[in-house]
């Protein structure tokens, strides 16, 4: 049995709609066993599906290709999660430092950005008063 890679995407709940697992896989951000995927690709049993959502890959093996989306409770049926640990702490390292790297265009940071702003840099950066004042 066979799938669309778009749909296999879809039913396994890894990409909320179609139209967004179609997306990434023009983008390039799907590949099936190392080679890049477009969305009419098919999908068998055994493959692996590389899928990037930015900073972690996520790869998933195949186990059951289907093309109707199926309750969350079903879902090891369909696919065995083999990414790797590293790239879990690579998602909660981003958790952490998330408000250091703020992203270009995003706006002013909220109250709250900058006080944790505030809070970080008065950790690192503890100014000495002689520091500060000419002693020669």
């Amino acid at each position: 049995m066979e799938a669309r890679l778009d749909k296999w995407l879809w039913a396994a709940r890894i990409y909320k709609t179609r139209t967004l697992a179609a997306d990434a896989c023009k983008n390039g951000r799907v590949s099936i066993n190392g080679a890049a995927a477009k969305p009419a690709r098919t999908v068998k049993e055994g493959d692996e599906v590389s899928v990037r959502k930015s900073p972690v890959t996520y790869t998933f093996r195949v186990k059951q290709p289907i093309e109707k989306r199926v309750g969350a409770k079903v879902l090891p049926e369909v696919f065995d999660n083999i990414t790797p640990p590293a790239q879990y702490e690579l998602l909660e390292m981003s958790r952490i430092s998330g408000f250091v790297n703020r992203a270009r265009g995003t706006g002013r940071p909220t109250k709250k950005d900058r006080r944790a702003l505030d809070e970080f840099a008065a950790e690192d950066y503890l100014f000495d008063e002689d520091f500060l004042t000419d002693e020669e």
